[in-house]
């Protein structure tokens, strides 16, 4: 059974890749990660869906970033932060039995993992002034947080 931080790191690996090599073809692009892998069917539904509402809400994703992210265009962002940064806002603003601060929390290790130590700090300067405009608590969510 996958992990939801395996999820999370693999919408960033598809996010990452639809930023550098956009499509609309999503089914084929998913098809060709999933080949080869040993996912189960909830973890590929979990990391289809967020990629699927990231990519579908993208053009709100950005300006919002732009707004919380001050003196920083997001075309200046390393692609890996600002995909990050899309999928913990994505999580945030949709997915209700998440609680705002696991997204947080899983997006600078992915940041830190994928990137680099400066990129964790980023992320989290960025999340952490998203996260104030959330009308949820921070803390806890609907169901708990299971794939």
């Amino acid at each position: 059974m996958a992990t939801r931080r395996s999820c999370r790191e693999w919408v960033v690996q598809l996010l990452f890749q639809l930023d550098l090599n956009a499509t609309e073809n999503l089914d084929s692009v998913f098809a060709a990660f999933w080949k080869g892998k040993r996912v189960d069917r909830k973890g590929k539904l979990f990391t289809e869906d967020v990629v699927r509402g990231v990519r579908g809400d993208l053009a709100n994703l950005d300006a919002y970033i732009a707004k919380v992210a001050e003196h920083w265009a997001i075309k200046r962002m390393g692609v890996i932060d600002r995909n990050v940064i899309r999928m913990a806002i994505y999580e945030m603003r949709h997915m209700e039995d998440v609680p705002p601060i696991v997204s947080i929390n899983e997006a600078v290790d992915i940041a830190k993992y994928f990137s680099n130590k400066e990129s964790g700090k980023f992320v989290n300067g960025i999340l952490d002034r998203a996260r104030r405009d959330l009308e949820k608590p921070s803390r806890r969510a609907g169901r708990g947080e299971k794939v």
